[in-house]
């Protein structure tokens, strides 16, 4: 049997065809894709400490943060962990749960701005128990 199996395996070698443990390596990328994504992270690790150095405050210096922090993020996954060569049904599974995250932080953040409006409004500042004049 197994001198069956050689005698197949070399058959389809003679023919061309490669072995079936070949194809389980996986694809592999050029190593410039590598070094380029390596760079660009190294720009928006730079561009993210500038923003330290030269003193942004308030909100502007959390959006860039956050900007510089989800685009490296991205960079990563779609490169280093092959998500841009995945299919669109696996890339769904992993990127809609944290977008819908997300959006429902978004909505909570909302409610409890409307709720602290409204308690300011109702409660007020000033003491709802009546002074007593002396």
């Amino acid at each position: 049997m197994a001198h069956a199996e050689g005698q197949q395996h070399s058959a389809a070698h003679a023919q061309g065809q490669q072995h079936p443990a070949a194809h389980a390596q996986g694809q592999q990328h050029p190593i410039g894709v590598y070094l380029k994504i390596w760079g660009l992270l190294f720009v928006l690790s730079a561009a993210s400490y500038a923003v330290d150095y030269f003193q942004f405050q308030g909100y502007l210096r959390w959006f860039l943060i956050l900007v510089f922090m989800l685009l490296k993020a991205g960079l990563i996954v779609a490169v280093f962990m092959h998500m841009l060569w995945e299919r669109l049904a696996l890339m769904y599974a992993i990127l809609v749960p944290p977008l819908l995250l997300l959006v429902l932080l978004g909505i909570g953040a909302l409610e409890a701005d409307y709720t602290f409006l409204t308690r300011g409004t109702f409660f007020g500042t000033q003491s709802a128990v009546p002074s007593v004049p002396r």
